[in-house]
């Protein structure tokens, strides 16, 4: 990686906060790095969104809830949690806040800036388009992201690292909205938890965002 990119990898310290939606916000518009097999992808950060367990119940980690499948979301901060969706859709999180308290957040989109050539491949695609990293099962799928992923930390000597957001990106730029799929959750249902870059077409759900820009 080049050192600049690697002298901006966000450390551990960054994802230890309790506020999971702060940090959250804060993710969006940060820069997204795999290096999968070789080949090095990365994309702006446009959409995301938090879980805040215990009393969040669309949280995996709702009431303490404590599983084989979530057992990741209590480690250290910085921690990559994948899990299957749907049986098919692999989905990438980070674990924040202190270790054994299960905040998370699910990264949704990115807004590709290297490797567009090994994306494409991956999703079978000829020419970029919002819909190649839109949704968190694309966005896997582009950066050849797998389940060996899960229990690993993000940063600079691991396959997966994210790099602080460039100035330009201010608070007038992020939009929140509740989040997407989680309707059967009671009052969390209507959370504003999701966060996306309103200046990037490259999100999920565009009509369900569009009453909220």
């Amino acid at each position: 990686m080049q050192n600049h990119i690697a002298s901006q990898t966000l450390n551990q310290a960054f994802f230890a906060s309790e506020d999971v939606v702060g940090i959250a916000s804060e993710l969006i518009g940060c820069l997204l790095i795999s290096e999968i097999e070789g080949k090095i992808c990365s994309g702006k950060i446009t959409e995301c969104e938090a879980y805040r367990a215990p009393e969040d119940r669309a949280s995996h980690a709702f009431n303490w809830r404590r599983t084989q499948r979530n057992e990741t979301m209590y480690d250290e901060p910085g921690t990559i949690y994948m899990y299957i969706c749907y049986g098919i859709h692999r989905m990438l999180n980070v674990v924040t806040g202190p270790k054994n308290l299960p905040h998370a957040i699910l990264i949704r989109s990115i807004q590709p800036v290297e490797g567009q050539e090994w994306m494409l491949a991956r999703r079978s695609m000829k020419s970029i388009h919002p819909s190649l990293c839109c949704g968190p099962g694309n966005l896997s799928v582009a950066l050849g992201l797998g389940m060996d992923l899960n229990g690993l930390k993000f940063g600079d000597q691991s396959p997966l690292r994210i790099a602080k957001r460039s100035p330009e990106i201010n608070t007038d730029m992020i939009t929140a909205t509740p989040r997407i799929g989680v309707e059967s959750s009671g009052e969390s249902a209507s959370w504003l938890y999701r966060f996306v870059l309103n200046s990037s077409q490259f999100y999920s759900a565009k009509s369900f965002t569009a009453k909220y820009l």
